[in-house]
């Protein structure tokens, strides 16, 4: 994740998390440890977007189930990307 990513601080605002460097291609439990970082660096009555690798599929699949049983957040599908990428708006 860039800087402007960060998920160390509270965002109080809807921001996005780039999920989809290499790194992340590699490692799908990287995707998974930093998508709950972000949801939980994202204060109550915003959204973060997670933006996730193409390498792992659609992340309903593998995603979705983890976000709502740790944080009970509700997840929408936005779109997917040009470059084959998943974007998803989790609300808290």
């Amino acid at each position: 994740m860039s800087q402007h990513d960060d998920p160390e601080t509270e965002h109080d605002t809807s921001w996005s998390a780039n999920l989809e460097g290499p790194d992340h291609a590699e490692d799908r439990s990287l995707v998974v440890e930093e998508a709950l970082d972000a949801v939980g660096a994202t204060a109550t009555g915003t959204h973060v977007n997670l933006v996730t690798h193409a390498d792992h599929g659609h992340p309903k699949d593998y995603l979705y189930p983890i976000l709502n049983e740790e944080f009970d957040a509700t997840v929408e599908y936005i779109d997917q990307c040009g470059c084959g990428g998943y974007v998803s708006r989790v609300y808290r």
